[in-house]
């Protein structure tokens, strides 16, 4: 600390020990440009960088957004096409990505390694400060938009990743509504504009605009710059003085978020998407109610309002929730606080209501609010949101993302307004107040303030349009087609001619001398010894326990599993309703409300899931299960296996008012979950066509669970009784002692307390029969066409290589970098304008090849038939294989949370992986060849020939190109 005051560079202006974080906090002020700098120092030694800027938009052309995807391609220091990708291929981050939000644009990376990590900051900073899009328009037409036109009597179209990104992105009612909201709300500020895009207002940005606007927004006097961890401090400012920050001026940029005046009284306002023909118009609409609330610079507001979102949204029989169901209004009860802006908002959405509903709709939501702020918030309810708070900022468990990293974009929503950035991440004394508060009429207060007496407010409706994605594709094409004919016969050679040459520049690629330019480490910088497995099979009065053992910070992470081959195959679908219905309904000692308020208050949550795992020793064989899942201090283990008891055994699953309730809102969920993730589905319903444990999976959480979901929600009244049925014979058949395994994550105190704390629930479980039913799945290509009112699609071509003759090698770790940031990347992202591509081949010989918000059905699916030839003919020097080497490690060595790494452990053990099998795949990895990997052309061949494609998207795409399909049919009925 003492050698940071020392820096003549910046200017110390508050330094504060958090104890919270058990990190020293530094604001600094860079002195020559007024650069925003914040120091989180600290042991942990996943580092974090990020540098932003206040970006705010006037329109929603999208252009803080394509300067995200620009500004990494290519700098002075770093002139490749791509450093973004050059880095994920040959770097150790554990995060490398850029974020584009309402009001701000953010670059963060993050490293254990040191030298990386100094090298990722390089190339960062360089790319924000000095990059090609003012010398290179062909970044801008790549990333942004462009015409494209391969010959003069060929069709006009636009195409660019951001254009086709987004118009993935509203693809999603949700999606739409949530922009209008926006619009609604905040009519003469940037949060009324898209700041991702619209992609009608895409194609009409300019490059010169673009250029201005990177220009006004991107100087360090506009920055603000993190630096979290283990690391010199002192070092890496005098570095960001002496490469970059020094070298510039001061300069007047007028970045100030403005403020909404406050509307004199509530206004109404309505949208329009897209449903496909298919699809009813009936209970389809969205109402919603959104009221600007809370204050971003008050911790205890902040906090306060998440709160609220659950007390009054989230929790199972939430007031507002529960009002509006039992009214009739909607099936799907969503919405919340949307906080990290200015001006936070709560949200009330009611989804597949009817328009007509939306004066009952305002009324009912107005006095269910009055009762509350009146009669007072049900107590135990809200400390139990409290407690539920609580423990997440304390765990601080974000799965593999870097805590760091999220503590810097918590401390953005206030710094970027004039905060103190260490405002929220301080949560001591905010906790401590709101536990006061909760018995003194706060929570009530702010309802009252914020919600009740506040004309700041709009009322927003989305209402189905029939074909609207059609109609919208339809003047698009007509608008081309116009414009094209008003063109020259010069002009339209021009547009031919740019399209072909933006082609050849994608196809070129980056000379070597400029790819030598990225920093990089050597194959002997890299551990050869992979993570140890952590897990410890043992017995526990006759049960099987995996124990793993680690420093937890005093929370075990139990799991308590039964396996899913007690159930016959026709019931399995019934599982993944099961794990929607558990801990939603009543049971014998508690209501469900009641039920969540006593988990919260006793625990970080109880879940319940389904999964499988693969039998590495066995092909083809699997392992079903499902899951009850709990966090909890150790004192409180007792308490775990009490309330999953109460759970199991006395559940009341004949209401059939709440039934029906929960399987209206999982139909509502999983169709959000498939439209948002079509990329998934895709791949788990292409799979399923020859895998059983694919087949098992989309029987119990995809594609055809959704079908079940879909039919049991339609025809309810019919089938009330045979689903009730149903989930009783389900619920016999799986939970009982003899099936039951335990797998629990906690250091030696922890697991001291597990034998006495197990027997709550074992002793008090029927012995079982331990009759299992057998798996068989029917294996037939069944290649669907998912039609939906999406303008982009998800293509998917899956197979395996099981029974090839060929075997499983560390390389095809290697494959999946290299396919899905060169070859796929370039010829489906880059040049097909696709905003993502993946791919991967497992143990178990399945392997999968699938695009992200595509424009395009069957072309992609032609690229996917071209790897073969691409490996075939794969030629490397060694910088790069090692480039692709380092890439490979880094997605292995990803640091993980106590929880994940029991859960690595939990998936070995079941799967059959050791210790030796991850020693063998490393050595393989670290010492691929060129050959190596051209061995990997015939692996890919049987999984291509395999031949299971599956798409889900846009309806006139999928019918286009309807020969690569054996049935074309809607998503969702």
């Amino acid at each position: 600390m003492e050698s940071v005051k020392a820096l003549d560079a910046y200017r110390l202006r508050q330094v504060k020990h958090i104890p919270e974080l058990n990190s020293d906090g530094m604001i600094l002020e860079h002195k020559k440009t007024g650069a925003n700098i914040f120091l989180m120092s600290n042991e942990d030694n996943n580092k974090v960088f990020c540098i932003g800027f206040r970006t705010p938009p006037s329109d929603s052309t999208g252009v803080p957004h394509i300067i995200e995807h620009t500004v990494l391609c290519g700098s002075d220091k770093f002139p490749v096409k791509d450093p973004f990708v050059e880095l994920v291929k040959g770097s150790l981050n554990t995060f490398l990505n850029a974020m584009t939000y309402p009001d701000k644009t953010v670059y963060p990376i993050a490293s254990c390694n040191d030298t990386d990590f100094q090298n990722l900051m390089d190339v960062y900073m360089d790319a924000v400060f000095h990059p090609n899009i003012g010398k290179e328009k062909k970044i801008f037409m790549q990333e942004g938009w462009h015409y494209e036109l391969e010959d003069p009597e060929g069709e006009l179209t636009y195409n660019g990743v951001v254009y086709n990104e987004m118009k993935g992105v509203f693809s999603s009612p949700e999606s739409v509504l949530d922009s209008y909201i926006h619009t609604a709300m905040f009519p003469d500020t940037c949060y009324g504009v898209e700041s991702g895009g619209d992609p009608e207002d895409i194609v009409k940005l300019t490059y010169e605009d673009y250029l201005a606007f990177y220009h006004k927004y991107y100087h360090p006097s506009n920055s603000y710059i993190y630096l979290y961890g283990d690391m010199d401090m002192t070092e890496k400012l005098r570095w960001l003085d002496e490469e970059y920050l020094g070298k510039y001026d001061r300069k007047e940029i007028d970045s100030e978020i403005q403020i909404q005046k406050k509307f004199k009284e509530p206004i109404e306002r309505e949208i329009f998407y897209s449903v496909s023909e298919s699809e009813s118009l009936d209970h389809a609409t969205y109402l919603s109610i959104n009221t600007q609330a809370g204050n971003e610079l008050s911790p205890k507001e902040y906090v306060a309002f998440q709160i609220l979102e659950y007390v009054l949204l989230d929790a199972p029989g939430a007031p507002l929730k529960k009002a509006l169901l039992d009214a009739g209004i909607g099936d799907d009860i969503m919405g919340g606080y949307e906080y990290g802006i200015l001006q936070p908002y709560f949200s009330v959405i009611a989804k597949n209501a009817e328009r007509e509903q939306k004066d009952e709709f305002v009324k009912i939501v107005k006095a269910e609010l009055k009762k509350l702020a009146d009669g007072g918030i049900d107590k135990k309810c809200l400390k139990a949101g409290i407690n539920n708070y609580e423990f997440q900022y304390r765990e601080a468990d974000y799965g593999s993302t870097p805590k760091g990293l999220m503590y810097g974009l918590q401390c953005l929503d206030s710094w970027l307004y004039g905060g103190d950035p260490m405002m929220h991440l301080e949560y001591e004394d905010t906790f401590a107040a709101l536990k006061k508060g909760a018995d003194s009429g706060y929570f009530e207060g702010l309802i009252r303030t914020y919600l009740l007496d506040n004309p700041y407010e709009a009322v927003v409706i989305a209402s189905p349009k029939k074909n609207l994605t059609a109609r919208i594709e339809e003047q698009t094409a007509k608008k081309l087609k116009e414009y094209k004919d008003s063109l020259s016969k010069e002009e339209i050679e021009t547009l031919v001619r740019q399209t072909k040459e933006l082609k050849e520049y994608q196809d070129t690629p980056s000379p070597k001398e400029d790819l030598e330019k990225i920093p990089m480490l050597t194959r002997e910088g890299i551990g050869r010894e992979p993570a140890k497995l952590i897990f410890e099979e043992t017995k526990l009065d006759g049960i099987t326990v995996v124990r793993h053992n680690m420093f937890t910070s005093g929370i075990g992470y139990l799991k308590v599993l039964f396996n899913t081959d007690r159930i016959p195959m026709e019931d399995l679908p019934y599982l993944g309703l099961l794990k929607s219905v558990l801990g939603y309904v009543d049971t014998k000692n508690y209501s469900y409300s009641d039920l969540s308020s006593e988990i919260f208050l006793n625990s970080g949550g109880i879940s319940f899931s389904v999964t499988s795992y693969p039998d590495l020793t066995k092909a083809g064989s699997f392992t079903g299960v499902f899951v009850c899942s709990a966090r909890v201090l150790y004192e409180k283990l007792d308490f775990g296996f009490e309330i999953l008891e109460e759970i199991i055994n006395r559940s009341v699953l004949d209401d059939e008012k709440r039934l029906n309730e929960i399987l209206s809102e999982g139909k509502s969920k999983s169709q959000m979950k498939l439209m948002g993730s079509g990329h998934t589905a895709a791949v788990a319903r292409a799979t399923s066509y020859f895998s059983d444990t694919s087949y098992y999976n989309d029987m119990t959480g995809g594609i055809g669970y959704f079908k079940f979901l879909e039919d049991c929600a339609k025809n309810f009244d019919e089938k009330k009784s045979e689903i009730i049925a149903g989930l009783k014979r389900v619920m016999e058949a799986l939970f009982t002692r003899e099936n039951m395994t335990v797998s629990y994550t906690a250091d030696d105190e922890g697991f001291s307390y597990l034998g006495n704390a197990m027997k709550k629930l074992s002793e008090k479980l029927p012995a079982g029969s331990g009759k299992i039913y057998p798996f068989t799945a029917p294996k037939e290509n069944l290649n669907e066409g998912f039609t939906s009112s999406s303008k982009v699609n998800y293509v998917a071509h899956c197979g395996t290589f099981a029974g090839s003759g060929y075997s499983y090698t560390g390389a095809l770790r290697i494959l999946k970098v290299m396919l899905s940031y060169d070859y796929l990347w370039i010829n489906i992202r880059v040049k097909g304008g696709a905003y993502g591509c993946m791919s991967g081949i497992g143990r178990s010989g399945e392997g999968y090849f699938v695009s992200y918000r595509d424009p395009e059905v069957k072309k992609s699916d032609d690229i996917y038939l071209g790897i073969p030839a691409y490996l075939e003919n794969f030629e490397a020097d060694e910088r790069t294989m090692t480039k692709y080497v380092i890439g490979t490690i880094s997605d292995i060595d990803t640091p993980l949370t106590p929880s994940l790494q029991g859960s690595r452990g939990l998936s070995a053990w079941y799967s059959g992986v050791t210790d030796e099998m991850l020693k063998k795949e490393r050595e393989e990895i670290l010492n691929a060849t060129v050959e190596d990997i051209r061995a990997l052309a015939p692996i890919t061949k049987a999984i291509l020939e395999t031949g299971a494609v599956c798409v889900v998207g846009n309806e006139d795409k999928i019918k286009a190109d309807s020969e690569i399909f054996k049935e074309i049919k809607p998503l969702f009925a």
